[in-house]
């Protein structure tokens, strides 16, 4: 008997260790093109262009990283992309959760239809709204501001859809309590709501601060001047009708990915929680 336990627990072993090796074998293989872009803004021109292909710089060359700190105004669309994206997803994250704990809580008639209304919203393609929103930001004189980058994004139906799905998962016992003790919902959202929904919170708000630091056809359409482009417009500046300098570019990608993976490193936990809680009722 004891043996038999033991041959199942190796067998068990085995098989986890198999597993974790293909994993890693899998995470090492989907980051390849990731090494590949950080080893490159350290080549030289000869390394970059060399065949059979060099992983790792002959020379550790930094003129990529000068180049695009001194000559081109990337600290400027650095600057710009980091307070549109920080306040795009600010803005979503107070906006998104009232309508949520609305649509959640309060009961008002109309209140499914309206919902629905919204979650249709979510099927109307971005290219179909461009020319009107275009239109309107020109009228208003909004053209090349922050106003442009900013207003069209601080809401959304998808960040209303997962707040509200969040929100219903709240016992109602919770509600009631507050009821009975004079609580007013203004405040029971920023006492108890909000507390019970920092996962879906900051998932909420890193979605739209990584849809609005990968933004490239909005800000592009928008804006004009080089105090107001944002960073995915500065990649596209690096390259060349006839040739592309790689070291820069490899150098301004591996810049603009950092903030994300910073980010990314200090939710991950929140992040996976929020992903795998909501929406499981509604």
């Amino acid at each position: 008997m004891i043996l038999l336990k033991n041959k199942k627990r190796s067998a068990s072993f085995i098989a986890a260790l198999i597993l974790e090796v293909l994993l890693l074998f899998i995470v090492i293989i989907i980051n390849i093109p990731f090494f590949w872009m950080i080893s490159t803004s350290f080549k030289v021109e000869s390394d970059v262009l060399a065949y059979p292909p060099k992983l790792i710089p002959s020379v550790i060359n930094l003129d990529g990283y000068k180049y695009i700190w001194t000559l081109v105004p990337f600290a400027r669309y650095f600057i710009n992309t980091v307070f549109v994206s920080v306040s795009i997803a600010v803005s979503k994250i107070i906006l998104a959760s009232l309508a949520a704990y609305a649509f959640a809580k309060i009961p008002f008639k109309g209140k499914n239809t309206v919902f629905y209304i919204f979650l249709g919203t979510m099927m109307i393609p971005m290219e179909v709204i461009i020319i009107p929103n275009y239109i309107t930001l020109s009228t208003i004189g909004w053209l090349d501001t922050y106003w442009a980058l900013i207003i069209p994004f601080i809401v959304g139906a998808f960040s209303i859809f997962l707040l509200r799905q969040f929100f219903m998962q709240i016992p109602k016992d919770l509600d009631d309590a507050a009821v009975l003790d004079g609580c007013s919902r203004i405040r029971y959202l920023f006492t108890i709501v909000y507390p019970l929904s920092k996962p879906a919170l900051l998932t909420v708000g890193l979605y739209a601060f990584l849809s609005s630091w990968n933004s490239f056809l909005w800000p592009l359409i928008v804006t004009n001047s080089d105090n107001m482009r944002v960073i995915q417009i500065a990649l596209k500046a690096l390259q060349d009708s006839w040739m592309i300098d790689w070291t820069s570019l490899t150098a301004a990608s591996t810049i603009a990915t950092v903030p994300i993976i910073v980010i990314f490193f200090f939710v991950q936990r929140q992040f996976l929680e929020g992903i795998a809680i909501t929406g499981l009722k509604g």
